[in-house]
């Protein structure tokens, strides 16, 4: 099965961005890919709500909505009205887990819970049975561009065993350093989605990149 595909936006010209969003309606991606970064939850600060309305507003695919900001319970509605189809909160910034969960559902949207380098796939047994989306970090998160982690076939591994054996529903999200050289590996370890940034945006041509990640051969 061919994965889906959610080119990072963060990775785009900003200056741009309405030929950004334009490019990928035209490719073969299947999300589009927002990173909204708080300054205190990750070290660095992105977008908020106005840019990810004006996303909204030229974009055709879906918009995946991670916040890696603390209380996100405060702001996943603002996000919804400003065009999210999928919002993914991280389990490390949020105490409420599950009534954030419930609170986006409700919404009529996916939900989906975000997981750091170090955290264990073990932590998310209590809650994989109501979420529709696991969006795992293969990098710590708060940059583009870094290093893709190992260690991350392996948690594929043993959350799509989690998956199976609690029949969840959830896909599997893969969120930093993805790449042609390891894209077949982690979907073959059980990944459903991959997300990619400065590998697709910083490509000479961005639409054949995404075209290659979508036909994995």
């Amino acid at each position: 099965m061919k994965p889906i595909v959610a080119p990072s936006i963060l990775a785009a010209d900003f200056a741009n961005l309405e030929s950004e969003v334009k490019m990928i309606n035209d490719s073969a991606a299947d999300w589009i890919h927002v990173d909204i970064m708080d300054g205190v939850f990750v070290p660095n600060l992105s977008m908020g709500i106005p840019v990810v309305k004006a996303i909204k507003k030229h974009a055709t695919k879906p918009l995946d909505v991670h916040l890696m900001i603390v209380n996100p319970e405060r702001y996943v509605e603002a996000f919804h009205d400003a065009g999210a189809s999928v919002i993914s909160v991280h389990i490390e910034a949020s105490p409420h887990l599950h009534r954030t969960i419930q609170q986006i559902r409700a919404m009529g949207i996916k939900a989906g819970v975000a997981i750091n380098p170090h955290t264990g796939v073990d932590q998310l047994e209590d809650i994989i049975g109501d979420i529709d989306l696991v969006c795992m970090m293969s990098v710590n998160p708060g940059f583009g561009g870094q290093k893709f982690i190992e260690n991350t076939y392996k948690k594929v591994e043993r959350l799509k065993s989690m998956i199976m054996r609690t029949g969840s529903k959830a896909q599997i999200e893969i969120d930093g350093g993805v790449n042609l050289q390891n894209a077949k590996s982690l979907v073959n370890a059980g990944a459903d989605v991959l997300v990619a940034g400065n590998f697709v945006f910083s490509s000479s041509n961005p639409k054949e990149v995404i075209a290659q990640l979508k036909d994995l051969k």
